[in-house]
């Protein structure tokens, strides 16, 4: 038994819910029946849930507590190739203050309640007991960690574990950050649409738009879904302008996405097309 296994079954039976990362920190790969999101299950990705698939797929939601699973044959492998091991923190009930250089340490230890502190590679961990969402980039140097989220297991620290305070739970209440500046991921030709008209094209932009803002959950996989149907319309026109794309992607932030995750559904898209 590796080292790796033997430290998520001892987390495990003690209420965390485990998953292996790979080199660089990051989850397995999903497997081949969820590759692009394809599933279309509740863990892509904006409903807490767990992942129902043998293989630790979709990130935070592979984690589990069950120890038949976690030693079963579809997760050996993953054990074989670990890094490191993560936990789910909104699964057991904590959230996860990520200050990752000095400065954002400065901070919590003049904003935060003592609490349990784990040293991390360029910082710290500070420890919550209670769940709250997770979000990037609260503060500079800071990123909160707790439902549909995972942070990398590095030890029980030091201190004694504080109630979730109302000022972390603040940092998430913020207006979210303007929309990145859209880099387009593949050419846009800004030519004729050759199907109808621009009227064809600018009804089916609008339409892509407004299917993106009205979901309530599932946000990811209708963003896919989404650029994949305008794609397989207007993908090999040369119609799609800048203009067109940054909409899409805009709309797409607005509800959530970071410009990383649109940049990968639209490349995904045109992949699955062929394009």
């Amino acid at each position: 038994m590796s080292n790796h296994l033997r430290t998520a079954l001892q987390l495990a039976a003690e209420g965390l819910p485990v998953l292996p990362l790979r080199k660089g920190k990051v989850p397995f790969a999903n497997c081949r029946a969820c590759l692009y999101t394809s599933c279309g299950g509740r863990p892509n990705m904006k409903t807490p849930g767990p992942c129902a698939c043998l293989a630790p797929c979709h990130g935070w939601a592979a984690a589990t507590t069950d120890t038949s699973v976690i030693v079963s044959p579809a997760w050996a492998s993953a054990w074989q190739g670990a890094a490191a091991v993560a936990y789910h923190p909104g699964g057991a009930g904590l959230t996860v203050v990520d200050c990752d250089n000095a400065d954002a340490i400065a901070w919590a230890r003049e904003a935060l309640p003592a609490t349990r502190t784990v040293l991390t590679t360029r910082g710290e961990h500070w420890l919550y007991l209670g769940a709250m969402p997770s979000a990037n980039g609260v503060r500079p140097g800071v990123d909160i960690k707790s439902t549909m989220s995972y942070a990398r297991w590095l030890g029980s620290g030091t201190g004694t574990l504080a109630a979730l305070p109302d000022v972390v739970r603040a940092l998430t209440a913020a207006k979210p950050p303007a929309p990145v500046p859209v880099r387009v991921p593949a050419s846009a030709g800004g030519g004729d649409c050759r199907h109808r008209s621009p009227a064809y094209l600018e009804r089916g932009i609008a339409m892509a738009e407004q299917r993106i803002t009205d979901a309530c959950n599932a946000i990811h996989h209708t963003v896919y879904r989404t650029f994949l149907a305008v794609l397989s319309t207007h993908g090999l026109c040369g119609c799609l302008t800048e203009d067109h794309i940054a909409r899409l992607f805009t709309a797409a932030q607005a509800k959530g996405e970071t410009a990383r995750h649109c940049t990968d559904a639209w490349t995904n898209a045109r992949t699955r097309l062929g394009l």
